[in-house]
């Protein structure tokens, strides 16, 4: 009979990914089916132990007509056994192409908002031993190199949250056995045998739904190896970054004179197009080999000048995403993130500065990076200019902005650029 996670042995899997904060507030991930339900029940009881609490946000992407009624019933599971929960619905998903990457990417903003928003910095995820296994053969299907193939990590560090999958080396078998020993039920998604999907797909090729199988440990075993490897290059480009590079919070870096490994350069250039991936390898690769002017991955290498000696390495203004709206916890082009207690006007956009850059032209910064800095607007009209404090510092407070790239390039110190004096314009 399959023994279900005691305490004991969940508190072993979440040492690794702390520190933790005395009495933590953390939140987890729950979909209603089995993995997440178990992690939920887990987790609860770990950070009670050490008298923190527990937040359970609850996603519904409002695919199907059940989903609100399953989603209701997870609350109501979660509930029973004393685990407060949030529902979150999403909206403006229809039906097509690429529906499991465009739920994937709108389910992890509304997680990621909500966690900012009341405040918590870890979130957990329910992946489990079969799911590792499924992301390393999709991995390998479409070329992933040796970062990619060590496929979901334990802990993926972000700018305000961290993601924290405690779960990665058990069996999905052990975790309804833990349901099951405490008698709470859990929903079974129809999506997740649709073999339109590759996961679906990869899922019934493996035949192992006990997650038990050669197979499963065989490609788990690839992914921590892997995964070593990769911790071991991040440490390695981070150091190489916190001797070459300097970061801005307007969203731009400087880079110091020389060839550059091309693993740094990529996290760079990656950073800086607020990117979900790097460039291509092989054209990174000649750039680090002898660093000049150029445009790449959205980016582009020029002169620093009075910056200083070396390149200075900015956004492409062609490649600048359109104008979204003014929310709290909306992102633009990838790097800029509206704060937590934003209080902008309701019809208020944010995009680039572009031409209006003509009208601070004392501003301390490069024209390259002066028109992709984000600017609020009402219709056709600036209304404030953050980075810049423009008009004022009153008008840039009710927006907030955090220079905040998908994927930071660890180890690049962040440096301010001199503050204008008054209005700038």
């Amino acid at each position: 009979m399959t023994a279900p996670i005691g305490p004991d042995e969940f508190a072993a899997l979440m040492a690794p990914l702390g520190p933790f904060e005395p009495a933590p507030r953390l939140a987890a991930a729950v979909s209603g089916g089995a993995d997440s339900l178990a992690l939920a029940l887990l987790t609860n009881a770990w950070v009670r132990s050490r008298g923190g609490c527990l937040i359970a946000l609850v996603v519904d992407h409002a695919l199907r007509p059940e989903s609100a009624a399953e989603a209701a019933l997870t609350i109501e599971r979660l509930a029973a056994h004393g685990i407060p929960a949030r529902l979150i619905r999403l909206t403006g998903l229809p039906h097509g192409t690429a529906l499991a990457e465009r739920a994937r990417a709108a389910r992890y903003a509304a997680l990621r908002d909500a966690c900012t928003g009341g405040k918590v910095l870890h979130l957990l995820l329910g992946h489990h031993a079969a799911d590792q296994a499924e992301t390393v053969l999709m991995r390998r299907q479409s070329g992933s190199g040796p970062a990619g193939l060590a496929a979901m990590s334990p802990i993926s560090e972000q700018i305000g949250l961290r993601l924290l999958r405690p779960l990665l080396g058990i069996p999905p078998v052990r975790l309804r056995a833990t349901l099951r020993a405490a008698g709470i039920g859990w929903v079974e998604d129809p999506s997740n045998r649709d073999q339109r999907a590759l996961r679906a797909r990869l899922r019934a090729m493996l035949d192992d739904p006990d997650g038990t199988g050669p197979a499963v440990a065989a490609l788990g075993d690839a992914a921590r190896a892997a995964g070593a490897a990769r911790a071991q290059q991040e440490a390695a480009t981070a150091a190489v970054l916190a001797e070459r590079a300097a970061f801005y919070p307007e969203g731009f870096a400087l880079l110091s004179p020389g060839p550059i490994d091309p693993a740094a350069l990529a996290a760079l250039l990656q950073a800086i197009a607020g990117a979900a991936y790097p460039p291509p390898a092989s054209a990174v690769a000649l750039l680090a080999a002898a660093p000049r002017p150029a445009t790449l991955g959205g980016v582009r290498l020029l002169p620093a000048g009075r910056l200083g000696p070396g390149l200075l390495l900015a956004r492409e203004a062609a490649a600048l995403a359109p104008p979204v709206a003014a929310r709290p916890g909306a992102v633009w082009d990838g790097r800029f993130r509206v704060q937590a207690g934003a209080t902008p006007p309701d019809d208020a956009t944010i995009g680039a500065l572009g031409a209006d850059a003509a009208r601070l032209r004392r501003a301390p910064l490069p024209a390259a990076v002066l028109q992709t800095l984000p600017a609020v607007r009402r219709g056709n009209s600036l209304v404030a200019v953050p980075h810049l404090f423009y008009p004022d510092r009153a008008a840039c407070a009710a927006v907030p902005l955090a220079f905040s790239p998908r994927r930071p390039a660890a180890g690049a110190p962040f440096l301010p650029v001199p503050e204008p004096g008054g209005n700038v314009c």
